[in-house]
């Protein structure tokens, strides 16, 4: 959490000008200055400003993490039948109300060996805007579904669209959550072009990388099919984010 020690160099910037009779503009363009970092560490998961995040792993073997967000959905059996035909384990960040929604094919979820992470009951869009109180029941709300439905508990957690601050850091503190982000975001819920998809994840793949996809859509699972197809050609294999925090408890 890097946000406290830039405060304390703000402050510092502030004494400084304050003590060279800087003018209006240069403490203006100081704030200005302050307030862009901060923006940019709210959306910047891979920062670590707000919330220390694993966003990779550190390995020299070729493998990565496919990663899915925002479900279960309609869509999901069909990525856990590609999955299992190619044997491959995800790590599926799941939705408290879609487990509502789809209680059978969670369960699939965790019956085919998949890891399962939190990532909150609702999803809210006002996500950034949440008190830490308010964040704290919807992680716990999503843990709670996860144990009534599947009998499973996870630590894992995933901010939803990677948005942190001070409030979400300290709900993930109070439940003694791991902040899971990633270092390839696929946009796959914003870009409408498969090809672009596909060429945006494959071009930053690196090893270790943890990739950013959703179960939501017929696009993504597309997309999916040509991106095994790849990492199978390029003798890429693959590990579930919980290996990295299992190897980090021993």
């Amino acid at each position: 959490m890097k946000h406290y020690s830039f405060i304390l160099f703000y402050l510092f910037c502030n004494v400084f000008i304050y003590a060279f009779h800087g003018s209006f503009w240069v403490y203006l363009a100081c704030f200005v200055a302050f307030s862009a970092v901060v923006v940019w560490g709210s959306f910047a998961i891979e920062l670590g400003y707000f919330v220390n995040s694993i966003t990779h792993k550190r390995t020299r073997t070729k493998e990565v993490a496919l990663t899915f967000d925002d479900g279960p959905t309609e869509f999901t059996p069909r990525f856990l039948d590609l999955l299992k035909e190619h044997q491959i384990k995800a790590t599926f960040f799941c939705i408290g109300k879609q487990i509502e929604k789809y209680p059978e094919t969670f369960q699939r979820i965790i019956d085919e060996g998949h890891t399962i992470g939190n990532h909150t009951f609702s999803h809210s869009n006002s996500t950034g805007f949440l008190s830490a109180s308010s964040m704290l029941k919807e992680i716990e709300s999503c843990d709670e579904v996860m144990k009534n439905i599947g009998n499973i508990k996870t630590d894992l957690y995933r901010p939803p669209f990677g948005v942190t601050n001070p409030n979400i850091a300290k709900a993930i503190k109070r439940t003694r959550k791991i902040s899971i982000g990633w270092n390839v975001r696929s946009l796959d819920t914003i870009t409408d072009d498969e090809n672009k998809i596909y060429k945006r994840i494959t071009r930053t793949l690196k090893k270790g990388s943890i990739i950013l996809l959703h179960d939501t859509s017929e696009k993504t699972y597309r997309v999916l099919v040509d991106l095994l197809v790849f990492l199978e050609d390029k003798k890429y294999s693959t590990f579930t984010v919980d290996s990295i925090t299992n190897s980090k408890k021993k």
